[in-house]
């Protein structure tokens, strides 16, 4: 997991060959000005969901994690918690291939970290996050989906 500001964004390209068609599509884009839905940038490899959810308390986020695609979480309005736990520390649940995900019900995360406007979250798949973690009863986020 990486928590930092969007300004540092571009460090981290070297992690993913995709990450710097992120940074390149964030110069381009007003991610506050896009409609909710998927956007596809790169085809199945690289899309950018944008979503308004409702918001949850750190009792019930949801932990999930994901095989094939690593998550750049961004939120828009407001900040935003997210739970975290290490999939090493999580138990064998079933995982859902066709939206790569699989879901740790009824389990609180471990640790938690706040991520502001401005910022930006990247889960990767050995990282068990819980997302939507707000006061507010909704929250509008960016989440970009990047093919390992």
């Amino acid at each position: 997991m990486i928590i930092d500001t969007l300004d540092h964004l571009a460090q981290y390209e070297m992690l993913n060959p995709l990450f710097s068609e992120v940074v390149e599509f964030l110069k381009h884009h007003d991610l506050n000005k896009m409609e909710p839905g998927k956007h596809a940038i790169k085809g199945d490899q690289l899309f950018v969901n944008i979503q308004q959810a409702k918001g949850r308390t750190p009792d019930a986020a949801v932990l999930e994690t994901h095989r094939r695609m690593i998550d750049i979480q961004i939120p828009l309005d407001g900040p935003e918690t997210f739970g975290y736990t290490p999939l090493s520390h999580l138990p064998e649940v079933e995982y859902n291939a066709d939206k790569d995900i699989s879901k740790y019900a009824d389990l609180m995360a471990e640790s938690f970290v706040d991520c502001q406007q401005g910022m930006f979250a990247i889960f990767f798949p050995q990282d068990g996050h819980a997302p939507c973690i707000t006061m507010n009863p909704e929250i509008k986020k960016a989440i970009f989906k990047v093919k390992i």
